[in-house]
C-alpha cells in the first residue's frame, strides 16, 4: 500500500471515534499493553509529560513543546485529533511523521492488527510511541485523546501528569457529574510523579488532591501560583497578532511579560499551567532559560503547527474560527467575541449527533444571524436538525449544505466591520484552516 491507500486502510478497517463515536472507545489499555509489547514497549524508552484536561490540553500541549523544543531538547508531540493532516498526530521538534514511516509502520503491523484487532487511535498511539523511541526523543509530550483513566496513551510513566481542568464533556463516557469526569481525568496520576492542575475548581479539587495522595504525588494548582492579565497598554488584543500578557507569580511578586502567538484569551488559563509544569521540568533537571520560553511561547504555530485555537482567517470583515466544542470551550469563545469590536456577528456553526447540544445553544447570542452546517464526518449533526434546535433557542439562520458554503454565505452577507465566527465543533474548523 502507498501513503494514501494505508491512510484508507486506517480509517476504514479501523473502529474509530470520529467516525463511530462511543462503540469505538475501548474500555480498557489491553490492546494497547498487547501492540506496545509487540514493539518491544517503546513507551518505557522516552522521558514523557502527559496532559490531560477537557479544555485547553492541546494548546498546553503544543506551548510546552515548543518551549522543551526551543530549549534544545529533541521533542516528540503527540495529539489528537488532526484537522488537515493524519500526521499532525505525530511530530517531533514540529516536523510531522513522514508519509513512508506510517506506511512502513501499518505494514509491519498487519498480523498484530489482524490478531489485536485495536481501534484506529490505539494502533496511532503505538505508532507514536514506537516513532519517538526509535528517533530516540529527549522527551515527548503526550496529549490525552479521550479521559485519562482508561485512555490509550495511560500506558507510560511521564515525569509529570497534567490536568487543564474538568468540564463538561463526553458525559456518555465519563459521567455524569464533574467530580465523576474528574475521576476519569485523574486517572493519568502516577506514584511518586508530580501533578499539575491547572485550574483549582472547588467542585472537584478535592478529587485530584485524593488521588495524589494515595499515588503519593506531588501536586500544586497553576491558578495559585501566578497572575495572568493582558496588558491593558497592548494593541487590541482581539486583532493583534500577539497577546501581550503580564504574569506575576504570586509567592515572590516577580512579574514577566509574554507575548504569545496563540491569541484566545483563555490562553492566559494554559500559561499559568505551562509555567508550573516548566518549573517542575525545571526541578528534574532540565534547562530551560527564560528566553526560550519567550522565544518559544511567541512563536508556538510556527515551532510547532497548531491551528484552530481563535485563528483570523480573514479580515474586513474579521473571520476568526475555534475549536471550543462544549459548553466550557464555547463560553470561552464567547468571552473572546465579547472582547471584539464589531457591528454585527455571522456564526457558522456546526456540531456532532452524540453530544447535547443543548447546553451549547444556551449559551449562544440571539443577536446573531446563524448559518448552520454539517460537519463533513459521519458523526456530524444535520444543518435541518441543527437549526431546528437552535430555533428552541431563539437562535434564528439558515441551514447549509456545507462548512464552506455557510461560510461563503456568512462572507456575502457581511459588511468589512462585522464579525464572522466559525466554530463549534473542531471539525467545523479543520474544513477551513
Amino acid at each position: 500500500m502507498n501513503y494514501l491507500q494505508t491512510l484508507d486502510y486506517l480509517y476504514g478497517q479501523l473502529p474509530m471515534f470520529t467516525r463511530d463515536g462511543a462503540s469505538a472507545f475501548k474500555k480498557d489499555l489491553t490492546n494497547t499493553l498487547l501492540l506496545c509489547q509487540n514493539l518491544g514497549n517503546p513507551q518505557q524508552k522516552f522521558k514523557s509529560i502527559h496532559i490531560g484536561g477537557t479544555n485547553g490540553k492541546g494548546s498546553t500541549s503544543h506551548m510546552l513543546a515548543a518551549v522543551l523544543q526551543s530549549a534544545g531538547y529533541k521533542t516528540g508531540l503527540y495529539t489528537s485529533p488532526h484537522l488537515k493532516d493524519f500526521r499532525e498526530r505525530i511530530r517531533i521538534n514540529g516536523e510531522m511523521i513522514a508519509e513512508q514511516q506510517v506506511v512502513d509502520f501499518v505494514a509491519s503491523q498487519q498480523e498484530n492488527i489482524n490478531t489485536i484487532r485495536p481501534s484506529f487511535f490505539e494502533m496511532t498511539v503505538a505508532m507514536a510511541f514506537d516513532y519517538f523511541a526509535r528517533e530516540k526523543v529527549d522527551i515527548a509530550v503526550i496529549e490525552v485523546g479521550l479521559g485519562g483513566r482508561l485512555d490509550s496513551t495511560n500506558i507510560i510513566s511521564p515525569l509529570i501528569s497534567v490536568t487543564t481542568n474538568i468540564g463538561w464533556d463526553h458525559m456518555n463516557l465519563l459521567g455524569n457529574t464533574l467530580p465523576e469526569i474528574a475521576a476519569e481525568k485523574a486517572g493519568i496520576i502516577k506514584p511518586n510523579t508530580p501533578v499539575v492542575i491547572g485550574e483549582y475548581q472547588q467542585e472537584v479539587a478535592a478529587v485530584f488532591i485524593s488521588k495524589a495522595k494515595q499515588e503519593n504525588a506531588p501536586i500544586r494548582f497553576a491558578s495559585e501560583e501566578w497572575d495572568a492579565v493582558i496588558d491593558p497598554n497592548a494593541e487590541n488584543h482581539r486583532s493583534a497578532a500577539f497577546l501581550s500578557v503580564d504574569v506575576t507569580q504570586k509567592n515572590s511578586g516577580q512579574r514577566v511579560k509574554f507575548e504569545l502567538d496563540l491569541t484566545g484569551l483563555y490562553q492566559l488559563k494554559n500559561l499559568k499551567t505551562v509555567l508550573s509544569a516548566l518549573d517542575e521540568l525545571r526541578k528534574q533537571g532540565f534547562e530551560i532559560k527564560t528566553d526560550a520560553v519567550f522565544i518559544s511561547l511567541k512563536s508556538v504555530k510556527q515551532l510547532t503547527g497548531l491551528n484552530g485555537r481563535w485563528q483570523v482567517l480573514g479580515r474586513n470583515p474579521l473571520i476568526i474560527c475555534d475549536t471550543g466544542h462544549n459548553p466550557e470551550g464555547i463560553a470561552e469563545v464567547l468571552i473572546n467575541i465579547s472582547a471584539t469590536r464589531y457591528r454585527h456577528l455571522h456564526f457558522v456553526l456546526g456540531m456532532v449527533a452524540d453530544k447535547d447540544s443543548s447546553k451549547i445553544l444556551s449559551l449562544l447570542p440571539q443577536h446573531a444571524t446563524y448559518y448552520f452546517c454539517k460537519p463533513n464526518i459521519p458523526r456530524g449533526l444535520s444543518a435541518e436538525t441543527l437549526k431546528h434546535q437552535a430555533a428552541g433557542f431563539s437562535l434564528q439562520g439558515d441551514d447549509f449544505s456545507s462548512v464552506k458554503e455557510a461560510l461563503a454565505a456568512a462572507k456575502n452577507n457581511a459588511s468589512p466591520d462585522d464579525l464572522i465566527f466559525a466554530g463549534g465543533s473542531t471539525f467545523v474548523v479543520a474544513e477551513l484552516v
